[in-house]
């Protein structure tokens, strides 16, 4: 299945996205309060996402989501899986710093 449709069907509750390039590497992490309503930014018109944005979502292969009950689930789980994986696009966080 193709990213673009996958996304669509990313439940609207809390939860912690990754996204993995064609090799199966986690490129980039992130938590939001509603999955399917923040992965979809991603997925629009290039024109739209910053530059560096632009260039994570064309390495995009494959993204999966784990659902939390909380944000702040979310926020802790986030932290945990930069600090494992050190994603590329993540730039805060993968050198064992913690949130402010």
């Amino acid at each position: 299945m193709e990213v673009r449709e996958a996304i669509k069907l990313f439940p609207h509750s809390p939860g912690v996205y990754r996204y993995y390039d064609a090799s199966g590497t986690v490129i980039y992490v992130g938590k939001a309060k509603d999955l399917h309503k923040r992965v979809a930014q991603y997925f629009v018109d290039p024109s739209r996402l910053t530059r560096k944005t632009a260039l994570l979502v064309s390495h995009i292969a494959r993204a999966e989501y784990t659902i939390v009950d909380s944000e702040a689930d979310a926020l802790l789980l986030e932290n945990n899986l930069i600090k494992q994986y050190k994603p590329k696009y993540n730039i805060m966080l993968k050198d064992s710093k913690t949130y402010p």
